[in-house]
């Protein structure tokens, strides 16, 4: 497969008082192009933040990221911002929708970030919620939330999707759902798709599984046959 992201000793400290603290310390690994990668470790164990520095919401003190060939550590404020536009798109667990906006307009909110054409109806329909454009959130289930912050993180035909515990806040049933929807993302739509949680089930069903605890990489294992989703008892 051909290596889509990279990084080379990445650091990221904050001094704490007079203290250094490393919420990462050289993180080196790769990520092959289309592949569908959980990144598994505790509370503190740096996932997030190792998220944040792949999607360009934070910078490293130290090392090299590069995302398709191209270095975003040396990027200035502006070229981050159009690479995360462009480029990324993210699900939280929380959903991160705005209550006073249809899910038609929450989706299309990526036009603020995005130059190119943003597909919103189109993204709505693929994810289930056609019937539900001019619904407010309020009026939705959880996993129908969940499902419109996917359908706007791909309605702009991101790269690459980052997912910061996209079922946390879902029942296991509901969960899945959620699950099956990025792993077609990423299997039938060519999205990279990385997934961090501390939930160690997710090992089963991805192409790699990239571990961390306090700030530093531990195993990276390679799966060769994952398991379909269906096989997990969640």
């Amino acid at each position: 497969m051909e290596k889509f992201i990279e990084l080379n000793k990445v650091s990221k400290k904050y001094n704490i008082g007079n203290r250094p603290f490393y919420a990462l310390k050289d993180v080196s690994f790769t990520i092959d192009k289309g592949e569908f990668v959980v990144i598994l470790g505790p509370s503190g164990a740096g996932k997030s933040t190792l998220l944040n520095l792949i999607g360009g919401m934070d910078s490293a003190n130290r090392g090299s990221i590069v995302i398709d060939g191209d270095d975003i550590t040396k990027y200035n404020e502006n070229k981050l911002a159009a690479y995360r536009g462009e480029n990324v798109g993210f699900v939280f667990q929380f959903y991160n929708l705005l209550p006073t906006l249809t899910v038609l307009e929450n989706v299309e909110l990526i036009k603020e970030v995005c130059k190119k054409e943003v597909q919103a109806k189109e993204a709505l329909k693929a994810v289930g919620l056609a019937r539900h454009i001019n619904k407010f959130p309020s009026s939705l289930s959880g996993g129908e939330q969940q499902r419109v912050s996917i359908a706007r993180a791909v309605a702009k035909g991101p790269k690459i999707l980052l997912c910061d515990e996209p079922t946390g806040a879902l029942d296991s049933k509901t969960g899945v759902e959620v699950l099956k929807l990025l792993h077609s993302k990423c299997k039938d739509d060519g999205n990279t798709v990385i997934i961090v949680t501390h939930n160690s089930l997710f090992a089963d069903i991805a192409d790699k599984v990239i571990y961390l605890k306090n700030g530093e990489l531990g195993e990276i294992v390679t799966n060769e046959n994952p398991k379909n989703i269906d096989e997990v008892n969640w």
